[in-house]
């Protein structure tokens, strides 16, 4: 496995993410800032910077699970395979949003919304199609990156 092509992957592929998300309003689609709900989550205040800095963390660690889990032999570093990826991790994601209440300071403090499954209650189903094609974007990206590195 090569952890640096991981890294840049996972860079590249949650700045890919990050212009869907920041272009999705202009788009007649919900905001879907995860940085502002990241940035929030320890204090009810929020610190955007923190926001971004655990977005794109995240994103690396994500796309380190992927090379490990092609490593491994499952799936390759593949457009379908990243594409696959992506809906899992979209799967798995999506459901944690449901719980988010639970741990996340600025929802307790009411300062901010909580986003329900799949960010369902952040938009409904434009937000719920948003989340899958971004998602989407990201694992082909990662994968299309990590591949050529």
């Amino acid at each position: 496995m090569n952890i640096i092509a991981a890294v840049i992957a996972g860079l590249v592929g949650t700045a890919a993410l990050s212009l869907l998300m920041v272009m999705a309003p202009k788009m007649g689609m919900p905001r879907m800032a995860i940085w502002d709900m990241l940035g929030t989550m320890f204090s009810k205040e929020g610190n955007t910077a923190l926001g971004w800095i655990l977005h794109f963390m995240m994103g690396v660690v994500f796309a380190i699970v992927y090379a490990v889990i092609w490593n491994s032999g499952i799936g390759a570093a593949t457009a379908l395979s990243g594409l696959t990826f992506g809906a899992v991790h979209w799967l798995a994601v999506g459901l944690i949003m449901g719980g988010m209440p639970m741990m996340h300071a600025g929802i307790q403090a009411g300062t901010v919304a909580a986003p329900g499954l799949y960010m369902t209650r952040n938009g409904g189903l434009m937000a719920f199609m948003g989340g899958l094609v971004g998602h989407l974007v990201y694992g082909l990206v990662v994968a299309l990156v990590y591949a050529a590195l």
